[in-house]
């Protein structure tokens, strides 16, 4: 410690005999900090190309949200299309398809939060709970498979099992459940139990990760106090586990919230159909309706701009909800 405190003082050229300066220890701060930096150069350069990658895709694109703003035409440039305010803006509020398309994205996005929120940290906590490591791993597998496939392959997958011959069909006709096959896709008032089971059937492995990650983390001396104290395993779960992941919980809760406008554009782009448009049309499939096959690019900038506001807001709620619930929060 002191031969390298003696090196630090000579190479700012003090003496030994008297304290560094001020000037002279912001002079050795900034040297140990480019030491660091050299040192560490490779990470940097890594850390680098993805910032480099996000101002590029991220941040120079927002310019183009002025456009929400002008009447935009491909023809001419973003800075010769005149200014219209929020004409765009009243114009989506006065639409005839205003009420439809926020009803179909609360009520889909709300019962995927209320719904498909919890499931994942209710599966696992049980998955912890089992104790063959081999059935164990052989659960998670099953239910993370789903994740790896997109929305075109699994939606071609639903579409054949929910056909009238498909295979639910003929489950529920073999059981006496129904007298005759149903259309499900067809049919508007099955569209949303078939968006949030479908998606609860591709995410629910993928989403428990992060739960058991966070799970693995507690001390187990604190489950072999309580198995001394005479607690079971629900106890344990109920007193140990579901408080020592609440910080977790937390801030992905925040995040969803943040999102709950966004009601899966894949999956629905690929499940609707004209018959089902009255419980399908939600405000990411408006806009791209709007804009890139109407061609209003504008107007399907200014809806887009709208979701993200409200989006930015909740997230704020649940930012300070959850701070002053349990001091946790994303800022």
């Amino acid at each position: 410690m002191q031969n390298q405190l003696h090196a630090d003082v000579s190479e700012t050229g003090v003496g030994p005999s008297r304290e560094p300066s001020a000037q002279d220890q912001k002079k050795l701060d900034r040297k140990r900090w480019l030491r660091k930096l050299y040192g560490q150069r490779h990470l940097q350069i890594m850390a680098l190309l993805g910032i480099v990658w996000m101002i590029i895709f991220n941040y120079i694109p927002m310019y183009g949200v002025i456009i929400a703003f002008k009447e935009f035409n491909i023809v001419k440039s973003i800075g010769e299309a005149p200014w219209v305010g929020l004409e765009h803006f009243k114009e989506f509020f006065s639409d005839e398809d205003f009420t439809n398309v926020m009803r179909n994205t609360l009520g889909i996005s709300l019962l995927k939060l209320f719904i498909g929120f919890p499931l994942p940290i209710i599966f696992a906590l049980f998955l912890n709970e089992i104790r063959s490591v081999r059935y164990k791993r052989t659960i998670q597998t099953i239910s993370y498979l789903p994740h790896f496939l997109s929305w075109v392959i699994l939606g071609g997958i639903l579409m054949t099992w929910l056909a009238d011959i498909g295979i639910i069909n003929n489950i529920l006709l073999a059981l006496n459940i129904i007298d005759a096959p149903i259309t499900y896709l067809a049919e508007p008032k099955y569209f949303w139990g078939i968006i949030i089971t479908s998606d609860i059937w591709k995410e629910l492995g993928w989403s428990a990760i992060i739960y058991l990650a966070a799970i693995a983390s507690i001390s187990p001396e604190m489950y072999e106090a309580s198995t001394i104290d005479g607690a079971g395993r629900f106890q344990k779960m109920w007193y140990i586990t579901l408080p020592s992941i609440k910080s977790t919980i937390s801030i992905l809760f925040i995040l969803a919230v943040g999102g709950v406008l966004n009601s899966n554009f894949d999956q629905i782009l690929v499940l609707r159909n004209s018959l089902n448009e009255s419980a399908s049309n939600v405000i990411d499939i408006f806009v791209y309706h709007t804009g890139m096959q109407n061609g209003r690019y504008s107007y399907a900038q200014a809806v887009a701009l709208f979701k993200s506001v409200i989006a930015i807001i909740l997230l704020l709620i649940a930012n300070q909800v959850t701070k002053k619930l349990n001091d946790t929060s994303l800022f």
